[in-house]
């Protein structure tokens, strides 16, 4: 009996043994690939299956003031819609398909309330301008689903004001340093960010010693112009581990990278 409980520990914690060491973020709202769509509902399913410890979501906002998860500017690309968010209802984009894999757009909430007591998340805000009242309403929906604890932002100049001590925000090691300066400033409120070109070992030692957290992000896109994408990728999570990173956005393919 004893040697059967062990074997079945084995084969549930060793599946997500990553996870012990690294926190993972799962960009573009999960697991992406050529049958789950990016800032899907499945994609977001498969990555708290698979033991991610949070999902990058990109939000946006519909003509209508509903927020939902979408990358680019317009549907065109994944829909063949070729007008922004901002010009559809929420009505319309919900009858959206995506071309390659039939999946449907979501709204923020569906996804949080997906991710509630099973993954955390991280925002990149691509709406433009600072609404207070709408920005209210993110922050309102993240409490809803106890997620605004551990939750972090990518955001923009325009918001960080009225984002500032009520998520944590990500930085440059120069817009840390600036903000190092402002009254009020708790390291809590921030975390450095940047891929692995933006980032050296003396950052992470500096942000370790200030204790602001980092968090890096591994895209097979800042990657584009290597003559070697995946040796260079490979070569950089290693450096980044030995720098101490612990926390890593990427795209759900580099999780072999993480396993021990």
């Amino acid at each position: 009996m004893k040697k059967i409980f062990l074997l079945i520990a084995c084969v549930f914690f060793g599946a997500e043994a990553y996870t012990q060491t690294y926190r993972l973020i799962a960009h573009r709202g999960g697991v992406v690939d050529s049958t789950r769509a990016e800032n899907s509902l499945p994609a977001l399913k498969t990555a708290i299956k698979q033991g991610y410890w949070m999902a990058e979501m990109d939000l946006r906002l519909t003509k209508d003031g509903v927020f939902i998860l979408h990358h680019d500017r317009t549907f065109k690309d994944h829909f063949g819609v070729d007008k922004p968010a901002t010009a559809l209802t929420w009505d319309e984009i919900s009858k959206l398909r995506d071309t390659r894999s039939g999946s449907r757009l979501i709204t923020f909430e569906d996804a949080l309330r997906t991710c509630r007591g099973k993954m955390q998340v991280m925002i990149d805000n691509k709406i433009a301008g600072n609404d207070t009242v709408m920005f209210s309403q993110v922050i309102r929906l993240l409490k809803k689903y106890n997620l605004l604890e551990q939750a972090l932002m990518i955001g923009t100049d325009e918001s960080t004001p009225y984002f500032t001590g009520k998520i944590k925000l990500s930085c440059t090691r120069q817009q840390l340093e600036d903000n190092q300066k402002k009254p009020g400033f708790k390291p809590s409120h921030y975390y450095l960010f940047s891929d692995a070109e933006g980032m050296t070992a003396e950052d992470v030692a500096w942000a370790d010693r200030k204790g602001i957290m980092v968090v890096a992000a591994i895209n097979r896109f800042h990657y584009r112009d290597a003559k070697n994408p995946d040796e260079a990728i490979a070569a950089d999570v290693e450096t980044l581990k030995s720098w101490g990173v612990k926390y890593f956005q990427i795209d759900s393919e580099f999780a072999r990278y993480f396993h021990k």
